[in-house]
């Protein structure tokens, strides 16, 4: 077995709980490897030594930033993921550090369930395209008031949003972003598209939810500055007046390795601090 291991060097501890990992591993007979400057600082092999293919898990340790630029920096490794959380707010990192060697265990055991989580992916005219676990923005950028959206579902058209932005999301990205823009929460299990206007001019304005199988394209009706569009948070394209993104399903996902007593309802209460009780 080929485990790769992905340390947020810039949270604390993380590369002694690597090391610390990688010694756990290395006594089961399991390779470990990581990216060339923490392989050498944790003793790992290089993650070059290996094809991304031989590559049978991924542990993150960190936050969900933390995984999301792990599958934006290697999009080639399609192993699941095992998701130590090392920092506070993390829904897709949701395994307590100290819970981390009977998960490591149970990973070897074969006592975990992989869910595929969605994927979508956006493309605009000039061939410019990628893909995003928890959403698509498209953001007024530098334009100084709201920008006009043009939104069209399939080939009909849905609204303009007098709008800071519009974020497409899938349910990984409900908690994220779009959670704070207004959007709505929605349980991974459920495959969908969440639409949440980002500080509308408009009361009215609401987050929709879509079925995944359309296509949705976002139009810039304003004349000023670019929009920027972002996946994930990274910022990866600008479209002018009356060029769009068209986002879709994309045919990859994001296989996240859950343990056998995982509760995403308890996760939900903890990471949002609700305090309701069940009465007697």
């Amino acid at each position: 077995m080929i485990i790769a291991i992905f340390p947020n060097a810039l949270k604390k501890n993380t590369l002694e709980t690597a090391r610390k990992i990688l010694d756990y591993l290395h006594a089961r007979h399991v390779t470990v490897v990581a990216e060339e400057e923490v392989a050498k600082q944790i003793g790992a092999k290089p993650l070059t030594s290996v094809k991304p293919n031989e590559v049978n898990f991924l542990i993150s340790l960190g936050g969900d930033g933390t995984i999301l630029r792990l599958v934006h920096r290697h999009p080639e490794l399609t192993a699941p993921v095992l998701a130590i959380n090392m920092g506070n707010l993390g829904f897709l990192a949701d395994i307590a550090l100290e819970d981390l060697i009977p998960s490591l265990q149970n990973l070897l055991d074969r006592k975990y369930t992989v869910k595929a989580r969605l994927v979508i992916e956006g493309k605009i005219a000039d061939g410019n395209h990628n893909f995003a676990v928890n959403e698509i923005v498209v953001h007024r950028s530098r334009n100084p008031s709201l920008v006009d959206l043009a939104i069209w579902v399939d080939d009909n058209y849905l609204n303009t949003f007098s709008a800071d932005g519009i974020i497409i999301a899938t349910p990984s990205g409900s908690t994220a972003y779009s959670l704070a823009a207004g959007g709505p929460i929605v349980t991974p299990e459920i495959h969908a598209l969440i639409l949440t206007p980002i500080c509308p001019h408009t009361i009215s304005n609401r987050p929709i939810v879509l079925m995944p199988k359309h296509n949705l394209r976002v139009e810039n009706t304003s004349s000023e500055e670019p929009l920027e569009i972002t996946y994930d948070g990274f910022p990866t394209a600008f479209i002018g007046l009356h060029e769009s993104v068209t986002v879709s399903l994309s045919s990859r996902d994001f296989p996240l390795v859950t343990m056998p007593d995982h509760d995403y309802y308890a996760t939900l209460r903890n990471k949002l601090g609700w305090a309701g009780k069940v009465r007697a």
